[in-house]
């Protein structure tokens, strides 16, 4: 299975086009524990354009009830994206800040044990930092809000590596 290129700019449209609104065709999970990794699923679909349809531990979105659990769960989908086997869909690995770009993932801990955040990166400054990288989440809904406005015990860059596609 190839890896192909990641449209980055597609996952920053979408991020900035539906972070204060609601796409229709996506279930709206604010009120069921928040929809800030269904936003960044959505973002990472947006810039992949593919899902990975394998039960239970794929990544993919049919509707409210038909969905993997990596499509809205913050482990789930850190799990998914960092994986060793190749399977359709995104795939990432956990970098550094300095290595973050428009169209990745961070994941952030508010107590620095449970994993409980997922905004995407919307733009980068130089040099990278909390209050240069630019983010758009749901469940507090944002855009080009600065990673340091949030107050955060740990975080976790996951730089998308590309999209494997059939």
């Amino acid at each position: 299975m190839e890896l192909y290129p990641y449209d980055r700019a597609a996952a920053v449209r979408y991020a900035h086009r539906w972070a204060f609104a609601r796409n229709p065709h996506f279930y709206d999970y604010e009120l069921l524990g928040g929809d800030c990794t269904n936003f960044a699923s959505q973002c990472l679909f947006a810039g992949s354009r593919v899902m990975d349809y394998t039960p239970t531990f794929g990544w993919y979105y049919v509707d409210a009830n038909d969905k993997a659990p990596a499509w809205t769960g913050v482990p789930y989908l850190y799990n998914y994206l960092t994986r060793d086997r190749k399977a359709v869909g995104p795939a990432a690995r956990e970098v550094p800040i300095g290595a973050v770009e428009a169209g990745d993932i961070i994941q952030l801990s508010f107590d620095g044990v449970r994993w409980a955040h997922s905004p995407v990166v919307v733009s980068v400054g130089s040099p990278r930092s909390p209050r240069s990288v630019l983010v758009a989440a749901h469940s507090e809904d944002a855009d080009n809000r600065p990673l340091s406005d949030y107050d955060y015990a740990a975080a976790r860059f996951l730089h998308v590596l590309g999209v494997y596609k059939p």
